[in-house]
């Protein structure tokens, strides 16, 4: 079994969020990386737009499929990680720290309450 984090929130499209303060640090899970495959390429249009819960904010691209990347928290997309561009590999090789995707203004906290714990997370895989 991968190794999920406990201090982290999931979304059931395998989506992790980091919050801290008001900010939402967003990337995809162990689980979700090791599924793609090699990830090739990521793209995410959607810098500096509000997005509510559950948008769709970008695609992953792996060596097998591309996949949409799905927003768990309403709020503004302020910040995508640019690492990633030359270096896409992230997302496998670390995808709860130098794999991060996005980090998003949250603009409704009670989003958070509809997320998975760590526990209820690792049910579902």
């Amino acid at each position: 079994m991968s190794e999920i984090p406990n201090n982290l929130k999931y979304s059931k499209d395998h989506e992790w969020v980091n919050i801290e303060d008001n900010i939402a640090t967003i990337g995809i899970t162990l689980h979700a990386a090791e599924s793609l495959g090699d990830i090739v390429y990521i793209d995410v249009s959607s810098l500096n737009q509000e997005l509510k819960q559950f948008d769709k904010f970008g695609e992953i691209e792996s060596v097998k499929a591309v996949s949409d990347l799905f927003v768990p928290v309403s709020g503004k997309i302020v910040e995508v990680n640019e690492e990633l561009e030359g270096n896409p590999e992230y997302v496998n090789d670390d995808c709860y720290e130098k794999g991060w995707i996005i980090k998003v203004e949250i603009s409704n906290l009670d989003d958070l309450t509809t997320l998975l714990n760590s526990s209820e997370y690792e049910k579902i895989i």
